[in-house]
C-alpha cells in the first residue's frame, strides 16, 4: 500500500463515504433513433424533474429513481458514433439536452457532463476494441463520472496521481477532488501520469478493489453533484482500460472545446430556470408602491428588467448554438486552425453563459421580493448554482482568449479548459 495515500479506514475519521446505490442497470436503456427523439426526450424528462429541484437541493444527493430513468432514456449515449450503434447526435443537439435538463436541475445535467466528454475520450484515444468494449456499456445504460481534477498542485493542470505499469495492468495511486457525479456511476475513469510524465486515463468499475469514493463534497451550490473525493489505493486496471490521453492535446481535437462548451450549456440551462422562476415569482408579487400599477407585472421598471434578462439568455443561447456548429466543423476536419476557431466560439458563448446564469439567478429574488425566499421554494438555489458552477474556470481568461485571437492570431493552448 502506497503510504502517502490515505486508507478507507483513515478516510471514515475525517469524511462520511458516499454510499453507492446504484448497481448496473440489467436491460438496455432505451435507444433514441434521431436528434428530434433526444430533444423531445429532454422536455418530457425536464417537465417531470424541474418539480423535484426543491427537493433536490434541500437534500443535496439525487434520487435514484431520477438518475437511473435519466440515463435509462437513452440520451447518455446520443454521441456515441453510428457505426458502434450511437446516434452521433451534432454537439448542437447535445447541448441543447444539457441545458434542458440543466434547466430542471443543474445538478442532474451536470453529473453526465464528464460522460459525454469521456466518450469522445474513448472515441479520440482508444482502440476499435476499446470502443467496442465501452461503448455497448453505454448503449446499455452504464454511467461514466470523472476522477481528473485535484485540489493540489500548483494549477488545475497538475497531476500527481501515479498511473504505472506493473505486468499486464497498470496500478493506481492518488487522490481526486472535483470528482462530479462519481457516487451515481458504474465506471470511474481516472486520470493519472505514468513514470514519464504522460497522462493516461485508467477506467474502473466503482466497486473495485482500492477506489474510494468519498461524500466530503459541501460547495453552498451544485450540491447534489457527489463532486468530492476519489481516493485510489493500489487500483489495479487491466491494460486494455487504459488510455493514452496526452494524444488528445498533442495534436488538435476538440477535446477541450468539447469539453468547455458542454459547461456552458448547464450554465445555460441554470439561467433558463431562474428565468423561468422569476416569472412565476414577479405574477405572485406586489407591485412597489411608487410604480403606481395594479399588479407587479404592470411595473415598468420590472418589465425592463426582465426584457433585458430575455435579450441576454437568446444571445447566450444563440452564441451557444453557433459554436457547435463551428465545434462540429472541427471535428470533422480538424486542424489547428479549424480547433483553434471552435475554442474562440466556445469562449465567446461561455462569457455570455456565465453572465446569464449569475444574472438570472440573483435578478429572481430582487424581481420576485421577499415572498419569493419563504416558504420552502429554496429559489436562491438558481444563484448558488449557478456561482459554484462558473467558478470551473475564470471567464475573465476567455476575454483575454479571444481578445489575443483576433488582435494577434495566438491560438488559445490546447488544453481541458479551452
Amino acid at each position: 500500500m502506497n503510504p502517502s495515500v490515505p486508507t478507507p479506514a483513515s478516510l471514515q475519521s475525517s469524511a462520511r463515504p458516499s454510499a453507492r446505490p446504484f448497481t448496473r442497470p440489467l436491460t438496455p436503456a432505451r435507444r433514441i433513433a434521431s436528434e428530434a427523439e433526444a430533444l423531445e426526450t429532454a422536455a418530457r424528462l425536464a417537465d417531470r424533474f424541474a418539480a423535484r429541484g426543491a427537493e433536490i437541493d434541500a437534500a443535496g444527493t439525487l434520487p435514484a429513481d431520477v438518475v437511473d430513468e435519466f440515463s435509462g432514456s437513452g440520451l447518455w449515449a446520443i454521441t456515441i458514433p453510428a457505426e458502434y450503434g450511437g446516434l452521433g447526435a451534432s454537439t448542437g443537439t447535445l447541448v441543447e439536452v444539457i441545458a434542458r435538463i440543466s434547466a430542471a436541475d443543474p445538478s442532474l445535467g451536470q453529473i453526465p457532463q464528464n460522460h459525454f466528454c469521456l466518450v469522445e475520450d474513448v472515441n479520440l484515444s482508444g482502440t476499435a476494441d476499446q470502443k467496442r468494449f465501452f461503448f455497448d456499456l453505454i448503449l446499455d445504460g452504464a454511467r461514466t463520472a470523472n476522477a481528473f481534477s485535484e485540489a493540489g498542485g500548483k494549477t488545475a493542470a497538475d497531476i500527481s496521481t501515479r498511473i504505472l505499469r506493473d505486468g499486464d495492468d497498470y496500478v493506481v495511486n492518488g487522490r481526486k477532488f472535483y470528482a462530479t457525479g462519481t457516487a451515481y456511476a458504474h465506471w470511474i475513469p481516472v486520470l493519472g501520469v505514468d513514470d514519464e510524465g504522460r497522462e493516461l486515463l485508467a477506467f474502473a468499475p466503482a466497486d473495485a478493489d482500492g477506489l474510494h469514493v468519498v461524500g466530503d463534497w459541501d460547495a453552498f451550490g451544485q450540491r447534489a453533484t457527489a463532486s468530492g473525493s476519489v481516493v485510489l489505493a493500489d487500483l489495479r486496471v487491466p491494460a486494455s482500460r487504459v488510455f493514452p490521453m496526452y494524444r488528445e492535446y498533442e495534436e488538435p481535437t476538440i477535446a477541450g472545446p468539447l469539453a468547455q462548451i458542454t459547461t456552458a450549456a448547464i450554465d445555460l440551462g441554470i439561467a433558463r430556470g431562474a428565468f423561468a422562476a422569476t416569472l412565476e415569482a414577479v405574477r405572485a408579487s406586489r407591485p412597489w408602491i411608487d410604480a403606481n400599477v395594479e399588479t407587479a407585472t404592470a411595473d415598468p421598471l420590472t418589465l425592463s428588467e426582465l426584457g433585458r434578462l430575455d435579450i441576454d439568455i437568446d444571445a447566450a443561447d444563440a452564441l451557444l448554438q453557433r459554436a457547435a456548429v463551428v465545434l462540429d466543423q472541427a471535428k470533422a476536419r480538424s486542424t489547428e486552425d479549424s480547433v483553434a476557431a471552435a475554442s474562440v466560439a466556445v469562449a465567446r458563448a461561455k462569457v455570455l453563459t456565465t453572465e446569464a446564469a449569475l444574472a438570472a439567478g440573483s435578478k429572481l429574488n430582487e424581481l420576485g421580493g421577499t415572498r419569493s425566499t419563504v416558504g420552502g421554494k429554496r429559489l436562491d438555489r438558481f444563484w448558488r448554482n449557478a456561482r459554484v458552477h462558473t467558478l470551473h474556470d475564470p471567464v475573465r481568461w476567455k476575454f483575454h482568449l479571444v481578445g489575443n485571437y483576433v488582435l494577434n492570431g495566438v491560438r488559445p493552448a490546447r488544453h481541458s479548459w479551452n
